[in-house]
């Protein structure tokens, strides 16, 4: 009886051996990964000849730092030719918005008086005065006329008697052409007078008082609203060829966004750059993470919640934080190693470190752990 006793408790012994043993090699869940960070590839959207490579792989560099410049070709002299563009379209406009000089509306409102002095002249005609002068005129040339040819009718008669000379008789011949025509004359400005200023002359007249009239009211208004608004048009889209070519210009400098290190840099001075293609890449050391793949039925966590991190480069732990838990299952990926079968699907995870980002570094393998480590 009393063996039997002894064979049970040595069984009791050991089954509880190996129990407090089991409990002593369990181990808290965790996943692995590697730790990533962020890759910022810079290049140009213009492209073009490397003038200076201004960093090296592995620098710390600023932010706003130019690591790589190229040369301009010719978008200096595009520039310098759009701004002279630019401040042709700006005077249109500005001597739209200004309008007529002052000396120059002076100028149209004098023609308009000009010419509507000279249509009531027409219209009214010849003054009396006028009229009187000419039939002074006209009787004056008459008289002249009488005398003329009373002084050849003599002249001509002492010539037929012999007693005068051809040169004589040839004289008093021109003076009576002279009185003749000097009387047809007044007789006919005698008769314009009286008659007055004809229809057609006060039309034309009129006609160009209304034309002078009509550039005056526009001198006044100034110029159209249409036609300042197509001048500020063109002065917008000269400003934006402007804007677009400083623009390009600025892409001839490489600058870096934020601090960071130089991850890949393979450029010398000479070398040809396509537009829109990567040229350098950098890496923030500010921004690390570990991407990790949780098994479902470990799905227990939360966005935000602190996790330790250990890496085999160094001892202690870390802290992080889950900054992203995938919506959508997949299949673990060949890398992770969890306690769970490797067919099962897990969710992938991202864990922020919050500490230790000078010492750590992307490709580095790294455990989560989901449990608290004893």
């Amino acid at each position: 009886m009393s063996s039997r006793i002894a064979i049970i408790a040595v069984l009791v012994l050991v089954f509880g051996s190996l129990l407090v043993y089991s409990q002593l090699r369990h181990e808290p869940l965790k996943v692995s990964g590697y730790i990533e960070a962020e890759d910022i590839r810079l290049g140009s959207r213009v492209g073009g000849r490397i003038a200076e490579v201004l960093a090296d792989e592995g620098d710390h560099v600023q932010k706003g730092q130019v690591l790589v410049r190229l040369e301009p070709f010719d978008l200096n002299e595009q520039l310098a030719a759009a701004k002279a563009e630019q401040d042709d379209k700006q005077a249109v406009l500005s001597k739209l918005k200004s309008g007529y000089r002052v000396e120059e509306v002076a100028q149209a409102k004098a023609q308009v008086d000009q010419l509507t002095a000279r249509l009531k002249k027409l219209v009214d005609g010849p003054r009396k005065q006028e009229i009187d002068a000419a039939r002074a005129e006209l009787k004056m040339a008459s008289s002249q006329l009488e005398l003329a040819q009373a002084n050849f009718k003599r002249e001509k008669e002492v010539f037929e008697k012999g007693a005068g000379t051809q040169e004589k008789i040839d004289r008093v011949a021109d003076l009576l052409r002279e009185a003749e025509s000097s009387s047809v004359v007044r007789e006919n400005n005698l008769s314009l007078l009286v008659e007055g200023t004809r229809q057609e002359e006060i039309d034309e007249a009129r006609a160009a008082l209304d034309e002078a009239t009509q550039q005056y009211e526009l001198m006044k208004s100034g110029f159209r609203t249409e036609d300042i608004a197509q001048a500020a048009a063109a002065v917008a889209a000269a400003t934006a060829n402007v804007a677009a070519i400083q623009q390009r210009i600025e892409e001839l400098n490489i600058v870096a966004p934020n601090d960071a290190i130089v991850e890949a840099l393979e450029l010398e001075p000479g070398d040809l750059m396509a537009p829109n293609a990567p040229m350098l890449t950098l890496i923030d050391p500010n921004k690390l993470w570990v991407r990790a793949y949780v098994p479902e039925n470990h799905l227990n966590i939360e966005l935000g919640q602190k996790l330790p991190i250990t890496v085999d480069s160094f001892d202690g732990e870390f802290q992080g934080e889950i900054t992203f838990i995938a919506r959508n299952a997949e299949f673990t990926p060949n890398n992770v190693q969890t306690p769970e079968e490797r067919s099962k699907q897990v969710f992938r995870i991202k864990v922020t470190l919050l500490d230790g980002r000078d010492k750590l570094r992307s490709g580095m393998a790294a455990d989560v752990w989901l449990e608290p480590r004893k």
